[in-house]
């Protein structure tokens, strides 16, 4: 027990950078840390850290280190968890990462209503949207809209994302407005990190790439969202997030002859830890409210659907 004692101790370290901080997270003193810390370098000989005054740096030995023990906690906290079930209630604890715009729209209150429905099931949700491996950064589940797969990992399929080309009336009142997507050359363009500057799309003649050039480049959605909505160009936007603003007039559709390439929104799955019954009861819960009729979709709402819209210029 002490070397679990000791793991938690170097993963609140590594998560937050310095014994004190660490200290108040588990409720001990930063004494205690340090000492539990040094421990564990000695069982396993090897530097975890790299101390200062100002802050701890995980060594190499400890970024490797770093995803072993993170695994090797969750699994304890899983059977721990699932043997204290009582009443047939599900315990645990659930690390999950979603995309950020995403779920402050729509997933947070997915997984709201979840843990509600599950009083014993405690979570930690991290809003990043970039390529996780669950396995390497000791998540249960990642939920992605990403094409990324990843070895030891089950995807699961949630439902659909459709992705728009769009830009405002007025950058398009002064630009020629592209026909085909070679054209996008000519303008600027409002890149999502994560998914690059190389759009992909589809065509009556097979599927066509286009490097575009970047005047914005950016992780979030709602970032391209308002700097497309402000005139500075061309941007890939999702349909639940652009949709109001093109029934509007606010956004106008180009391209709307050549569809960007399909997206899905996925959950990733480290396999070793899916058959677990708290990951698998949230697993389903994500299916049952995305995968017939996410919150978005404009036909669970009676919405006139985007590629109805027909914008003048």
């Amino acid at each position: 027990m002490d070397t679990l004692l000791n793991l938690r101790a170097f993963l609140a370290a590594a998560r937050h950078g310095s014994f004190s901080e660490a200290s108040r997270q588990i409720n001990v003193v930063p004494s205690v840390v340090a000492k539990r810390v040094n421990e564990l370098e000695h069982t396993i000989q090897s530097q975890l850290f790299v101390r200062s005054t100002r802050q701890l740096v995980l060594t190499d030995a400890g970024h490797k280190f770093l995803t072993s023990a993170t695994s090797l906690v969750a699994e304890f906290d899983a059977v721990v968890g699932s043997m204290k079930r009582r009443d047939g209630g599900l315990e645990g604890h659930i690390r999950v990462k979603m995309p950020t715009t995403l779920t402050v729209l729509y997933l947070a209150n997915i997984v709201s209503t979840f843990q509600s429905k599950n009083e014993r099931i405690t979570m930690e949700v991290v809003l990043v949207d970039r390529t996780i491996n669950p396995v390497e950064e000791g998540y249960d589940v990642v939920v992605t809209g990403l094409s990324e797969s990843y070895e030891g990992v089950t995807d699961l399929p949630l439902c659909p994302l459709k992705r728009i080309v769009c830009a405002s009336p007025d950058y398009l009142r002064n630009r020629r407005v592209p026909e085909h997507p070679r054209d996008l050359a000519d303008h600027d363009c409002l890149v999502f990190r994560p998914k690059g500057p190389s759009w992909q799309f589809d065509s009556p003649a097979g599927p066509i790439s286009v490097d575009v050039p970047q005047k914005l480049v950016t992780n979030d959605n709602y970032i391209l969202f308002s700097s497309a909505c402000a005139g500075n160009g061309i941007a890939v936007l999702p349909e639940y997030l652009a949709r109001d603003s093109i029934n509007e007039g606010a956004l106008q559709v180009v391209l709307s002859d050549f569809p960007l390439r399909a997206t899905w929104l996925k959950a990733l799955v480290p396999k070793r830890r899916e058959r677990l019954p708290h990951v698998i009861a949230f697993t389903d819960w994500l299916k049952l409210h995305l995968t017939d009729s996410a919150p978005w979709d404009p036909a669970a709402h009676g919405d006139v659907p985007v590629s109805a819209v027909v914008a003048s210029d």
